[in-house]
């Protein structure tokens, strides 16, 4: 599997982390340590590549990047 950027961040408004992967439109998750956010992440990174594949959906490319 390619490598993906995955951008995690901690969310005043919503009091916990998010994590996301850029790449995969709606693939979000959120937990009360960075930890937790990336370890439900990959849940959901795994259900969203089912379901694309399931529908017959292109998985993209990695095209995000950090900067620096």
């Amino acid at each position: 599997m390619s490598h993906y950027h995955i951008n995690i961040f901690y969310s005043p408004d919503d009091g916990c982390y998010v994590a996301d992967l850029p790449d995969f439109e709606y693939c979000s998750a959120v937990g009360d340590t960075p930890q937790e956010a990336l370890a439900e992440l990959l849940i959901a990174r795994d259900a969203w590549l089912a379901a694309a594949r399931k529908a017959g959906d292109p998985i993209p490319e990695p095209r995000c990047r950090p900067v620096g």
